[in-house]
């Protein structure tokens, strides 16, 4: 008698050869599904990337929650991660100028604290900006794009030069940097731009004009009429970052890239000075005899001579003038000196969070305005961080670029935690409505906004001769009436772009 098969436990093992493939949960005879038994443990079936990615979306939806559960941690990964970078640099910069002020005979804490103004000022802005509709940002875009197209025109005319670049503008005892504003002017021109233009982008006309050319086109010339060609490579990566998460088709990428290749080939090649750094990071020497690596070779002194911990804070070497300007470009130097390799680590880990935060923000945009701003905003920042450490670390010739929150200036450091605030304020949008931090101020665009809308249903209302309470501003008590919704806070329809890119 044949007896039906039936479905073992894990308490029961398999028996026999016909058996131990179900020893590790497939399927029995009957089609039906057995569990894995104890003496076979289950794996996962799948290549090791998708293994990975599948531990990614746990981990983050444990962290992070799913539905109306959200905690809101992308929201509060990303302060975190700004303020202790924005802490961090505030005590290198009183570290590493130091010694330079008290040669020049000024007191050693000047540096320190014009960036603790400046970081008080901008953490007041990044908050500000973290409660403000992003959507309110977008009627801001054209004034603000002029705006930095003539600030970057006025340098050149009454800026001031330094080492080589005329970068900055004197305004009574502070200086100001247009080109730093110019970045988060630029992400937020182009996001509204390519969202008005979303469902053209597929055309090379309609991704070029008017992004590239000529807006994108202006802010680069005035940049590199200023000798400035470091911040004019990082606002074209802002600027490929827009494009990109605006789903413009990846063959753009690859003509633009070459020509912008053989652009910057050719801006380097006319340039004796450029040509110098270059030749003097692989190992040349000038025509002139210079080394233009000089702060490069002695960085990676500090680094080296910093070990696991570090000389100890403020015990640094190399700030002792063999480091020109320590405190600007070459302050990750001063960190492997002084905090050694756990304190690189504890930076690169800050910068880690932050861009795994914003990303988390960026691939939950539907709007192509919101996409956009957000990822050009963490590329920004990411691809500038990256782009200083790799000088410093003596992997890219000597570029001026400043390390995002740590390098000293007070321009830099605003602008950057203003686009914190931006992207804040996207993060804080996706949290449940009831763990949302609340408004900081009580009056703004939004409660102008409203007070404005509750005005006019009010004068509508007594027009028609219903109650004030009744009126679309203010939903009255009654439950069979569903409270309009104002036009401002509709949610955003999907975006096709997006799946077009996917495709490209």
């Amino acid at each position: 008698m044949v007896s039906t098969p039936t479905r073992t436990t894990a308490a029961r093992p398999a028996a026999g050869g016909a058996t131990s493939g179900n020893a590790a949960g497939g399927k029995t005879a009957g089609g039906k599904v057995q569990p894995p038994s104890a003496s076979a443990p289950w794996k996962p079936r799948g290549t090791p990337a998708a293994t990975v990615r599948a531990w990614g979306r746990g981990f983050w939806s444990a962290l992070e929650g799913t539905g109306k559960s959200r905690n809101g941690s992308t929201y509060y990964l990303i302060l975190g991660s700004t303020l202790a970078l924005t802490a961090i640099g505030i005590m290198m910069v009183l570290s590493a100028s130091s010694v330079e002020a008290i040669a020049a005979g000024e007191s050693p804490y000047s540096a320190a604290l014009k960036q603790g103004g400046f970081a008080a000022i901008g953490v007041f802005a990044m908050f500000v900006l973290s409660r403000v509709n992003v959507v309110w940002l977008r009627r801001f875009a054209w004034p603000v794009m002029f705006l930095a197209v003539a600030l970057l025109g006025l340098v050149l005319l009454v800026g001031r030069s330094a080492l080589g670049n005329q970068n900055w503008i004197d305004v009574g005892p502070f200086t100001f940097q247009p080109s730093e504003a110019a970045k988060l002017a630029l992400a937020l021109w182009m996001a509204t731009v390519l969202a008005r233009k979303e469902k053209l982008l597929h055309e090379w006309r309609h991704a070029l004009i008017p992004v590239v050319v000529p807006g994108a086109a202006v802010v680069l010339g005035l940049i590199l009429a200023g000798n400035d060609l470091g911040t004019a490579m990082i606002v074209m990566v802002i600027v490929a970052a827009a494009l990109f998460f605006a789903g413009v088709r990846l063959a753009f990428f690859t003509i633009s890239g070459a020509v912008l290749a053989v652009g910057t080939t050719i801006l380097a090649v006319t340039s004796p000075n450029r040509m110098c750094r270059i030749l003097s990071w692989t190992g040349q020497t000038c025509a002139d005899g210079s080394d233009l690596n000089y702060q490069s070779t002695n960085g990676l002194y500090g680094l080296a001579s910093g070990g696991w911990f570090g000389v100890g804070l403020g015990q640094s070497r190399q700030k002792y003038s063999w480091i020109p300007e320590a405190h600007n470009d070459f302050i990750f130097a001063i960190i492997g000196e002084e905090l050694g390799l756990v304190g690189t680590l504890v930076v690169l880990v800050l910068f880690a969070i932050l861009g795994a935060a914003i990303y988390r923000v960026v691939v939950a945009q539907h709007d192509v305005f919101h996409r956009v701003l957000a990822g050009s905003i963490m590329v920004w920042l990411l691809g500038q961080a990256s782009v200083n450490m790799a000088v410093v670390t003596g992997l890219a010739p000597v570029i001026g670029v400043p390390l995002p929150f740590i390098s000293y200036g007070g321009s830099a450091l605003l602008m950057s935690l203003c686009a914190v605030g931006v992207v804040l304020s996207l993060a804080r949008a996706q949290m449940d409505p009831g763990m949302q931090p609340k408004k900081m101020l009580k009056f703004g665009p939004a409660a102008f906004a409203n007070s404005v809308r509750r005005a006019r249903a009010a004068r509508a209302a007594r027009a028609a001769g219903k109650p004030a309470g009744q009126s679309a501003g203010r939903p009255a008590a009654n439950p069979g009436r569903t409270p309009t919704r104002p036009a401002a806070h509709k949610p955003a329809a999907t975006n096709p772009a997006s799946k077009n890119r996917t495709k490209a």
